[in-house]
C-alpha cells in the first residue's frame, strides 16, 4: 500500500521493476535452506517487492498504451487491453515453463504410488481435513533434485533482471512529461496518501470484491484443487503437468481476450468468465475424483485458466481506464485487495473442507459481479454523449479525446 507510489515516483517504472524482481531472487535463495529463519524473512522481502513490481508494471503498460494510441490515432482503452493481453500471454506462459521444469526435475525421483480406495474417499469436495490420508503421495523429493530446481529458478531470475536493466526503456517521453512534473510537485507522503484517498472513489470501493475474487480463485486452484483433487487422487508428481495445462490455456486466452475485447467490450467477457467459473464450481462440488478419470483432471484447470485470463487482462485494463489520472494509487489498491484475497484463501485453507471453500468463492463471485455491474452502470451514466453519431467517439474512453 505504501511502497508503490513512493518507489515509482523516485525510481521510475523501469528501476522499480528491476529492484522488485531482486526480491523474488532472494526468496529463491531462501529456499535452498528451508527453515523458519530463512523462509519467513525472505517471504517478507518477497511481499515487499511484489506490490511495487506489479503496480509499476501496470503503470508502465497503461502509459505506453495511451502513448501509442495517441500517436496511432486509436482508442486508448483498446490499446491498453491489447497490451495487457500480450503481457499476460508471456507472463502466464511462465507457468508452462516453470511447471515443466519442476515436473521434469522432480519426476526423476521414483515415487509412483498406489492410492487405495480408502484414501480416495478423502479426495474431492468432501475431503478429510483431519485425516493424514495419502502420505505417500506427499513424499518429499530428494534434496539434490530440489537444489537443481531452485538453481534453475534462481538463474532465470537473475537473467530476467539483466534483461530489464539492459533492454527496457525508462518512460520519460514527451507525452508523459507533464504527468511527471505534476508528481514531482507532490511530496512522497502525498503520493502514499493518494492510495488511501482513492478509496473515497465509489468505483474503487465497488471494485474491491472483483479484485479480491482474483486472489480467491487463483488461491483455490493453486492450493486446494492441486491438493484435494490432483495430489490426493493421482500423486504429487502430476501437479506440475496439471498446472501446465492451466498456464498454457491462460496464456493463449490472455492474448485472445485482450485482442477481441475491442469488439465485444469488457462486459461480455466478464459475463463469459463468470459463466465458466460458475460451471466449474458446481461441477467440482458434484465430482468425485478417481484416477480412471484422468482427462477430467486437466479439463478443470484448462477452463479455470480461460476464465482467469479474463479476470487478469480485463480487471487490470479496467483499473487503467477508470483511474487513468491516478494509475499508481489505483494499481497499488489493486494489488492490496487481490493480495488480501490470497491471504484469506490460504488462511482458511487448512481449517475448512473443500466444499465450504467452493461455496465461499461462489459467494464472492456473485457479489463481485453485482458490484462490478454497478460500476458499469455508473460509468454509462457519467459518459458524455458526443454531439455527432461517430462510432469511434461513442466507443472511446470517456476521459480521452478521440484523435482526428
Amino acid at each position: 500500500m505504501f511502497l508503490p507510489p513512493f518507489l515509482i515516483e523516485k525510481l521510475g517504472c523501469k528501476w522499480t521493476i528491476a529492484s522488485s524482481m531482486c526480491c523474488y531472487i532472494a526468496f529463491f535463495l531462501g529456499n535452498f535452506y528451508s527453515s523458519w529463519y530463512t523462509l519467513i524473512p525472505t517471504s517478507v522481502i518477497l511481499g515487499l517487492g511484489g506490490a511495487p513490481l506489479w503496480s509499476a508494471k501496470c503503470t508502465y503498460l497503461t502509459i505506453a498504451g495511451n502513448s501509442y494510441a495517441q500517436k496511432a490515432g486509436k482508442i486508448g482503452r483498446d490499446i491498453i487491453n491489447q497490451y495487457f493481453g500480450v503481457f499476460f500471454l508471456v507472463f502466464q506462459s511462465s507457468g508452462v515453463w516453470g511447471n515443466l521444469i519442476s515436473s521434469l526435475v522432480l519426476g526423476q525421483s521414483p515415487q509412483q504410488v498406489e492410492i487405495s480406495e480408502e484414501d480416495l474417499k478423502c479426495c474431492g469436495a468432501y475431503d478429510c481435513i483431519t485425516a493424514a490420508a495419502n502420505t505417500t503421495a506427499f513424499k518429499r523429493p530428494e534434496t539434490t533434485l530440489v537444489y537443481t530446481m531452485l538453481g534453475i529458478y534462481t538463474g532465470s531470475g537473475v537473467l530476467a533482471v539483466l534483461l530489464i536493466v539492459i533492454f527496457l526503456d525508462q518512460i520519460k517521453a514527451n507525452e508523459v512529461e507533464s504527468e511527471k512534473e505534476t508528481m514531482k510537485k507532490k511530496s512522497p507522503l502525498s503520493l502514499v496518501l493518494a492510495t488511501f484517498r482513492l478509496l473515497k472513489d465509489k468505483r474503487q470501493c465497488l471494485l474491491i470484491p472483483l479484485t479480491m475474487w482474483s486472489g480467491f480463485e487463483q488461491g483455490f486452484l493453486a492450493g486446494d484443487y492441486t491438493k484435494s483433487y490432483v495430489t490426493c487422487s493421482l500423486g504429487i508428481h502430476f501437479v506440475g503437468y496439471v498446472m501446465i495445462c492451466f498456464a498454457a490455456t491462460n496464456s493463449l486466452s490472455s492474448m485472445f481476450f485482450g485482442k477481441i475485447s475491442q469488439f465485444t467490450g469488457r462486459k461480455v467477457l466478464f459475463a463469459f468468465g463468470t459463466l465458466i467459473n460458475l460451471s466449474c464450481i458446481i461441477a467440482l462440488l458434484l465430482w468425485k475424483p478417481r484416477p480412471s478419470q484422468f482427462a477430467v483432471f486437466f479439463i478443470f484447470p484448462a477452463l479455470w485458466g480461460m476464465a482467469d485470463a479474463i479476470w487478469q487482462t480485463q480487471t487490470n485494463a479496467l483499473y487503467g481506464v477508470l483511474f487513468e489520472k491516478n494509475k499508481e494509487a489505483a494499481f497499488a489498491n489493486y494489488r492490496l485487495w487481490e493480495s488480501l484475497g490470497f491471504v484469506i484463501a490460504f488462511g482458511y485453507s487448512t481449517f475448512l473442507q473443500v466444499y465450504i471453500k467452493l461455496y465461499v468463492i461462489l459467494s464472492v463471485l456473485v457479489v463481485s459481479m453485482v458490484t462490478y455491474g454497478i460500476v458499469e452502470y455508473m460509468e454509462s451514466k457519467e459518459s458524455p454523449r458526443p454531439p455527432t453519431p461517430v462510432s469511434k467517439e461513442v466507443t472511446g474512453a470517456p476521459d480521452q479525446e478521440t484523435p482526428l
